[in-house]
């Protein structure tokens, strides 16, 4: 929602050895426009997380049971103005996009989407909306970037409240907030 405390930040996009050699060479960036992206639609990248980033690769490609080598690319993101759903202005934003949606789809007749663990339709929905009424109303401009927080895994230990997956996630709509890439040095990956 605001440009608080940004600057520049590293993400790390997995995908497959092919595509981190195009990306390394100039290809842009493919953005996800599944039903279920946890943050809408747009290139997706771990933040300051180069190991989930590949791990995430590496599940990704074991389930469309691939052939292709699993890597990881780091990029410099500006997050510009940002949808950061780690603060209350940002939590506001999908609250009032939320309401939206719901009362649109009633007239329609249609239902919510809904979230499964793996599948978030709804959240994808929510962000969808927030986007449209973002690009509709004059109070600020579109958003360049979407930030969330994800608890995923295991207990890190018996008792714990933190979990071996929980991640920053960054979903680009804006590719010209990507300022670089680079190849991501393999001790940052064992």
């Amino acid at each position: 929602m605001h440009k608080l405390s940004y600057g520049f930040v590293l993400g790390y996009h997995g995908c497959s050895q092919a595509v981190a050699k195009a990306l390394l060479a100039g290809a842009p960036f493919k953005q996800s426009e599944n039903d279920y992206d946890w943050l809408g639609h747009g290139i997706y990248f771990w933040e300051a997380n180069p190991k989930r980033g590949l791990a995430f690769a590496k599940e990704a490609l074991k389930r469309k049971k691939s052939k292709k080598h699993p890597a990881v690319v780091g990029a410099v993101i500006d997050l510009g103005h940002c949808l950061d759903l780690t603060t209350e202005a940002g939590v506001d934003v999908l609250k009032t996009a939320y309401r939206t949606l719901s009362i649109g789809l009633d007239v329609l007749g249609s239902p919510l989407p809904t979230n499964s663990v793996r599948f978030r339709r709804l959240d994808c929905a929510v962000i969808e909306a927030a986007h449209i009424l973002a690009a509709q109303g004059d109070d600020f401009p579109p958003f360049d970037t979407v930030k969330g927080v994800f608890v995923e895994g295991e207990q890190a230990y018996p008792g714990s409240g933190f979990s071996d997956k929980t991640h920053i996630q960054i979903a680009v709509r804006n590719p010209k907030m990507i300022k670089g890439v680079f190849r991501v040095d393999q001790e940052l990956l064992t």
